[in-house]
């Protein structure tokens, strides 16, 4: 409860706390009390309350959320006044006005003959003006070829987002004419997942796109050079947990595999030069038969997209460099 010098007990900051009430850092102003920079921010009740010492700060703070409840998905969205956000896998990004294809007015009566002629021309020229330039028929082909290769892959809204965003970049910025659509959008896909560190290799774009390997890899080259991106060094470890998911290994496995991929960094010449996907592949190989899960070189073939002479390549570089012992479960980071 609140005193007459407006302190609140500990058990109560104890109680907001356990109810979710937010905590921040507000380093502009500090408790005249105890000069703790901890606030909690209580929405319900409007105050600003010292972490530290429990000083109610501040007793009208704005409310700046709708006046409005909702208890339902429905109820909040029949309710909201705003539409989606802005989508940049979106050749419109989701602004532009749509016409709809009932012949309805707002109180849901019949269009009259003459009415339902002007929608259909209202119709025809909406949807003329929302391509009616070559930037925009581009960004419609390839926002639709981004669409389809993230759902392909199993790629992430928040990728996908930025596959589009390296694409509009370099079309709006005219950095790019008279090239494929298709190679550029799988060179954008591709540069996306390098950069955001969950990357998939050319061969697993170019199996889902309409264009080769060798062009994609052309197109995202050019891509880098011209948006002056720095690309991360893929490494292996990037590509364990998709691996072991995919495969459905357990937990102790990726543990184990981590632990492999960390001891072959530190001999020299074991990881520098090879595929990183060839490394994970074998390290999870060898993982597997430590924790006594079995699993096939074909299985973790089709999985990593490496041939199963590599895994066997690297699986016996990393038992032979590393002396593990693949008789007892891993102990790596006692060794």
């Amino acid at each position: 409860m609140e005193g007459t010098n407006g302190i609140m007990s500990t058990n109560t900051l104890d109680e907001g706390r356990r109810e979710g009430i937010g905590i921040e850092t507000a380093p502009k102003t500090s408790c005249p009390e105890c000069g703790a920079l901890e606030v909690i921010r209580d929405n319900e009740k409007g105050e600003v309350i010292c972490a530290g010492c429990g000083l109610v700060l501040s007793d009208h703070r704005i409310d700046t959320g709708p006046e409005w409840r909702a208890f339902t998905s429905a109820e909040r969205d029949s309710r909201s006044r705003t539409g989606a956000p802005a989508a940049f896998a979106m050749h419109d990004k989701g602004l532009s006005t749509m016409i709809d294809w009932r012949d309805k007015d707002g109180k849901g009566g019949s269009f009259s003959a003459a009415q339902r002629a002007q929608i259909f021309r209202l119709r025809k020229w909406q949807i003329r003006t929302r391509v009616h330039s070559s930037l925009d028929r581009n960004l419609a082909q390839a926002m639709t070829e981004i669409d389809r290769l993230s759902s392909q892959l199993g790629l992430s809204p928040s990728l996908k987002e930025h596959a589009a965003r390296l694409y509009r970049k370099l079309i709006a910025g005219r950095l790019w004419r008279s090239r494929s659509i298709d190679a550029t959008a799988a060179a954008a896909v591709y540069a996306a997942c390098r950069h955001r560190g969950s990357p998939r290799s050319v061969e697993e774009i170019a199996e889902h796109s309409r264009e080769g390997k060798k062009k994609i890899s052309a197109h995202y080259r050019m891509l880098v050079t011209k948006l002056k991106i720095r690309m991360p060094i893929s490494s292996p470890e990037m590509y364990v947990p998709r691996f072991i998911s995919e495969l459905d290994l357990p937990t102790e496995v990726q543990r184990t595999t981590m632990e492999i991929l960390a001891r072959a960094k530190e001999v020299r010449g074991l990881v520098t030069g090879r595929d990183p996907r060839g490394l994970a592949a074998a390290a999870i190989y060898v993982a597997a038969i430590m924790n006594d899960c079995r699993v096939t070189q074909r299985d973790i073939s089709g999985v990593s997209g490496v041939t199963e002479v590599t895994i066997r390549n690297r699986y016996k570089e990393l038992v032979s460099k590393l002396e593990l012992t693949m008789q007892t479960p891993a102990l790596l980071a006692a060794a």
